[in-house]
């Protein structure tokens, strides 16, 4: 399997592509923007799923006109998320129809599988993608910091648990963040404030 990252839209989204061996199929996740940019990079696979972390319009702003592109591909995103009121910040359902959702245990069909995690503390409907030893955290956790809580539907004790799960998952993983240079779930253990506090709280 293959990980290409871009950094899309106003805010430098980090857009993962997740390929099969083969490059025939793929996995679009947060595409925030710069959609032209996305469909070239994807140099003829099939889209069969594009999966949003959470409703943030800098996560979504491409997934209309990759949909468009590719008519097959699967749209999902926490329901939370998609049924949020304020448009301006959560954009999707005034874009898209068609959309499927996903939450805690879910597993995507995707080279092998892709695990939903509910990691609420971003917006409330915010989810970590765990694929194999990689964890696509979206706005949740960053390297070295973590995503904003004052937005509609953040939570600071809400952040601090999803932390805290991360944290405690057994074994190391990839962090690849919605923003931002990747890190290592082990790196954050050692040095993230956020990450550290929250696994020194008691649940």
């Amino acid at each position: 399997m293959n990980v290409k990252v871009m950094q899309v839209g106003p805010l430098g989204t980090n857009c993962y592509i997740l390929e099969d061996e083969a490059g025939r199929e793929a996995a679009v996740i947060d595409p925030g923007g710069d959609a032209p940019e996305i469909i070239r990079a994807l140099e003829g696979a099939e889209v069969r799923y594009i999966l949003l972390t959470h409703g943030h319009y800098d996560h979504t702003g491409g997934a209309a006109a990759l949909l468009e592109a590719f008519p097959k591909a699967a749209l999902y995103i926490h329901e939370a998320d998609f049924r949020e009121a304020d448009t301006a910040l959560f954009p999707l359902r005034t874009q898209v129809s068609g959309v499927n959702f996903y939450g805690e245990g879910d597993r995507i069909s995707f080279g092998g599988g892709i695990e939903v995690l509910h990691t609420p503390g971003h917006s409330e409907g915010s989810v970590t993608l765990r694929w194999g030893n990689l964890l696509l955290c979206g706005d949740t956790l960053f390297a070295g910091s973590c995503g904003r809580t004052d937005f509609p539907g953040g939570s600071v004790p809400k952040m601090l648990a999803s932390l805290r799960r991360l944290g405690e998952l057994e074994g190391d993983f990839q962090i690849l963040p919605g923003h931002m240079e990747a890190s290592t779930l082990e790196a954050e253990r050692r040095h993230n404030p956020y990450l550290r506090q929250a696994l020194r709280e008691t649940p």
